[in-house]
């Protein structure tokens, strides 16, 4: 059954989670999305709201859950946080000892109720639910195809191309799924539900994370490791490129549809996207982007006072250059929480200074100061610009930006919201230019040898550590032109 609302009350006007992401008003990459999975928990619906919230940060525009004991599905999707979908009483309705869950911020996909996840259909053999974290590059071709053969799409999402991949097939779930995948190009991480059947699979390359763990006798997936910290299990390992799993009455079943192939996940996922507490390739987020810090520092020094980070996912890698420069780290910037999706829009004056509402410089720390601002990416450059501006308001004498990441030139077609290559500004302008845009005294951007060095561990032997570095040095790791459609963005 299916009961889904949305909430009254909770935007105005032109904010109403109109692809606004974690930042809204900043100018930074959006989060791709998070899904998470339970099979064998009596309880799966309530471990997978926790789940769900623990991953709130990859997306802000609505939550999902789907839920069965073998029978007939239960679910519920709705606009809005995790904690605004799902109360109490709802979570109590969804009974099942297996869930599929998905939190969405929407890039190629309509910012509305029908492109929430999972996604749920009926089919041949039942009920087929799918929630998915990543992008589709050939879906449009794909799509295009089904259409003219008779198919009937009921959302935008490119997530429904596998649901009619898999329900034209006249084999078997599993078979049909491997079929399915076979068929599309991309970075994701799918988890399909049937009535008696889960299926977790990884692209061949692994651009995007997914992961498993166990709670005593039931198995959970999860785009990050730190949902199944919040819950108390224990990480097992991460899903393999090109694997697929199946879970059903007999346990768990280790399976492939394709071989892997260069293994390339995605490095935003360590410079920006994942929660400290993660693990990536068993490596934690917070020392990966601590030794970023370091080898920034080893890279381009300079003399100052002070060193700060941009809240919040530059905190650790400025640390990390605190300590290796030995000047001091200070809490110079000070980001509002409270601002987030649901702000009253704001007049013309405070939008024009609308970093403001988001973030707040510590005059004590850096009156008279020189400061360095570790930050972990520039996109257009508008709120590096911004934030530089803060900290001279704020008394700062002068301000040396050092970036985590080498230069953004290129687009993601992998499942980050990334705009148009014209608008990135490291495409068109020299570091110097870039330097003199944001009104820095200094600019420098971390090596592309340099952040490999800090985050591959054991990958390090791997092509480029095993990284999808594409949007610095435009090396794809899959085909992305198909007849010109290009599919940009999330495809969730």
């Amino acid at each position: 059954m299916s009961d889904e609302v949305i909430p009254q009350g909770l935007w105005t006007g032109d904010y109403f989670n109109e692809g606004s992401g974690r930042d809204g008003i900043f100018d930074k990459l959006k989060e791709e999305c998070g899904v998470f999975g339970v099979f064998g928990h009596p309880d799966a619906a309530s471990m997978s709201y926790y789940g769900l919230h623990a991953l709130q940060h990859r997306g802000e525009e609505s939550a999902g859950l789907c839920v069965t004991n073998g029978g007939d599905f239960n679910y519920h999707r709705g606009m809005g946080l995790v904690k605004e979908v799902f109360d109490k009483d709802r979570l109590a309705s969804l009974i099942g000892d297996r869930s599929i869950g998905h939190v969405r911020y929407s890039t190629s996909g309509d910012s509305k109720l029908t492109n929430a996840q999972p996604l749920v259909f009926k089919y041949r053999d039942g009920d087929l639910a799918v929630a998915t974290n990543g992008n589709i590059v050939n879906a449009p071709k794909i799509r295009r195809e089904l259409e003219q053969s008779g198919s009937i799409f009921q959302t935008t999402s490119d997530t429904e191309v596998i649901a009619h991949l898999i329900a034209r097939s006249s084999k078997d779930f599993v078979e049909a799924a491997k079929d399915a995948l076979q068929q599309i190009v991309g970075g994701y991480a799918f988890l399909l539900m049937t009535n008696d059947r889960m299926l977790v699979a990884s692209d061949p390359n692994g651009l995007r994370p997914i992961s498993m763990a166990r709670l005593g006798d039931a198995y959970l997936f999860s785009s990050e490791t730190c949902a199944f910290e919040t819950i108390g299990a224990e990480i097992i390992r991460d899903i393999e490129p090109g694997e697929m799993l199946v879970l059903d009455k007999n346990g768990l079943h280790e399976d492939r549809f394709a071989e892997p192939q260069r293994k390339a996940l995605c490095a935003m996922e360590y410079i920006y996207f994942a929660r400290p507490d993660s693990e990536l390739n068993g490596s934690n987020l917070h020392s990966s982007r601590k030794r970023m810090g370091r080898r920034m520092a080893q890279e381009s020094f300079v003399d100052a006072d002070v060193v700060t980070g941009v809240p919040d996912s530059s905190i650790s890698a400025a640390i990390g250059y605190a300590e290796q420069t030995g000047i001091p780290y200070e809490l110079g910037l000070i980001k509002n929480k409270y601002t987030g999706r649901t702000f009253i829009q704001p007049s013309q004056e405070l939008r024009e200074q609308g970093v403001k509402m988001k973030l707040s410089a510590v005059r004590r720390v850096v009156e008279g100061m020189r400061v360095v601002m570790i930050d972990d990416s520039i996109v257009r450059g508008t709120t590096s610009r911004r934030i530089v501006n803060l900290l001279r308001e704020a008394g700062a004498t002068e301000v040396h930006v050092r970036i985590t990441s080498p230069p953004f030139k290129n687009p993601c077609f992998y499942g980050i919201d990334t705009p148009d290559s014209r608008e990135l500004i490291a495409s068109s302008k020299s570091i110097e230019e870039i330097r003199k845009e944001i009104n820095a005294d200094s600019l420098e951007f971390i090596s592309p040898e340099g952040l490999i060095e800090a985050v591959a561990g054991n990958n390090v032997n791997d092509y480029k550590g095993g990284l999808c570095m594409a949007c610095f040095d435009n090396d794809y790791p899959t085909r992305t032109d198909f007849n010109g459609e290009e599919q940009f963005g999330c495809s969730c």
